[in-house]
């Protein structure tokens, strides 16, 4: 892409009323979009309401839907897109609008408030004498994956139970923190159990797998393959696994006998 002169289509407004507007805006070779935005924001709209941090793909901040597909405005280049070709930019869809390209995204640190934190065993000292923990490289690379999460929240925006106005209701953690719960429960030092807590009140089992967080993961996070679908076949072992059910019902003790008749 060589310099030229681009349409940026943007949404601009608040909670109650807003509008698409256009502006014409120069574009040089080997910008992003939020290059472009941040020269809109000089010379056009000073005003112009967009969040954004590192500018480097690290922090999650800018995350915005880019003609139609959530993407992160720092890591989108202008070359993506037909010369002419209008790019219209607007905020996530799944959280409530603050302003233009800002969207009020609380709801993720309420779920993550919920996480129960990381509780490691007891150092073995036979094997641990020197101090240090041991693992598994297997164990290692599978949990890391998950530590690449920039918390963007797309995974979360995408999400169709999230998106049902209904979701607060039904108590819905989402993808993001799915993967957060699966680097526990998969952490071969962690010993907490959080199997119950992921069915009865984070909603797992209302996740249909449609991988529609991991198509959008900017990290290439197999989210549903690795995260979800794991976390669901443990909470089925633990809940519906025929012999466990059957050792549940003999452990359960017996209910105490009704007191004898006074007359018998």
């Amino acid at each position: 892409m060589t310099d030229q002169t681009v349409t940026m289509r943007l949404w601009r407004g608040d909670a109650e009323q807003g509008e698409f507007r256009d502006y014409q805006v120069d574009a040089q070779e080997g910008e992003v979009v939020l290059d472009v935005i941040h020269r809109i924001q000089a010379t056009q709209a000073g005003d112009l309401a967009v969040r954004w941090n590192c500018k480097a793909g690290r922090c999650g901040s800018c995350s915005a839907e880019i003609n139609g597909k959530p993407r992160l405005l720092c890591m989108t280049r202008m070359n993506l897109f037909e010369p002419g070709e209008p790019i219209t930019v607007t905020p996530i869809k799944a959280f409530p609008l603050i302003r233009d390209l800002v969207t009020d995204v609380s709801f993720n640190y309420e779920m993550a408030e919920k996480v129960p934190a990381f509780a490691p065993r007891a150092k073995d000292p036979k094997t641990e004498a020197d101090g240090h923990y041991r693992m598994a490289q297997r164990d290692i690379e599978r949990v890391q994956e998950f530590r690449k999460c920039i918390e963007c929240f797309l995974c979360q925006n995408v999400c169709h139970v999230i998106r049902d106005p209904h979701v607060t209701e039904r108590a819905f953690a989402g993808p993001r923190f799915f993967v957060r719960y699966a680097e526990l429960e998969m952490h071969p030092l962690d010993t907490s159990d959080r199997r119950e807590l992921l069915r009865q009140r984070m909603g797992l089992g209302l996740c249909n797998i449609t991988k529609c967080c991991t198509e959008v993961c900017p990290e290439e996070i197999h989210i549903t393959d690795n995260a979800i679908i794991p976390l669901k076949e443990r909470v089925v072992d633990k809940r519906y696994d025929p012999i466990r059910r059957v050792a549940r019902r003999l452990r359960r003790p017996k209910p105490a006998e009704p007191p004898a008749h006074p007359g018998s």
